[in-house]
């Protein structure tokens, strides 16, 4: 079923985080804060939404490098109902789209829980003080690609906050599989 996150929050903090990458390392907050603001993305690997765009993912993440934005990724589903979002798959997904950027287990879920995080893709843009800016799609992208061509609005709305350290008003939420919660007791 097709998860769409509320509009974004304005001004609201981003949220610390101590979480392993697939490179073996510990990434906090700090680590992957860009100069000129930071994308947090909660991702996974079998959603067919993310799968239509990683591509494009990469690409975004790359330009956004350059333009002083960091960027991570963060898989929050549960791993022992969906093994294939597990460390080791997150490993080869990493490598088989080579990743510039940390990609992240949230295997107690407290961080995608922190951030509201609801569904995958689920893209927080914040500034260069940490407050979101951002909280929309990569682009017109659904479970399939959307034409070659078209409009790179997390990328446009990224670089506009780090240019100016404010988002667009006007955002259009992601949308895609809801995070896979584990059960509770």
């Amino acid at each position: 079923m097709a998860v769409t996150p509320p509009v974004c929050d304005f001004g609201a903090p981003w949220h610390d985080f101590t979480l392993p990458g697939t490179d073996g390392r510990h990434y906090r907050l700090a680590d992957v804060a860009g100069e000129n603001g930071t994308l947090v993305m909660f991702i996974c690997n079998h959603c067919p939404y993310v799968q239509s765009i990683i591509d494009r993912i990469v690409r975004d993440a790359t330009d956004l490098q350059e333009l002083g934005v960091g960027v991570v990724a963060i898989s929050a589903n549960d791993a022992e109902e969906y093994p294939q979002d597990g460390p080791e798959a997150m490993k080869r997904e990493a490598a088989r789209h080579g990743f510039t950027f940390p990609y992240l287990h949230d295997e107690t879920q407290e961080v995608a829980r922190a951030y509201g995080a609801e569904c995958t893709p689920d893209f927080f843009g914040y500034n260069a003080q940490g407050k979101l800016q951002y909280r929309g799609r990569l682009d017109s992208s659904a479970r399939s690609a959307g034409p070659a061509d078209a409009r790179r609005e997390l990328f446009e709305a990224m670089k506009q906050i780090a240019e100016t350290g404010q988002g667009p008003q006007e955002q259009t939420p992601s949308m895609g599989c809801s995070i896979k919660w584990k059960v509770t007791e």
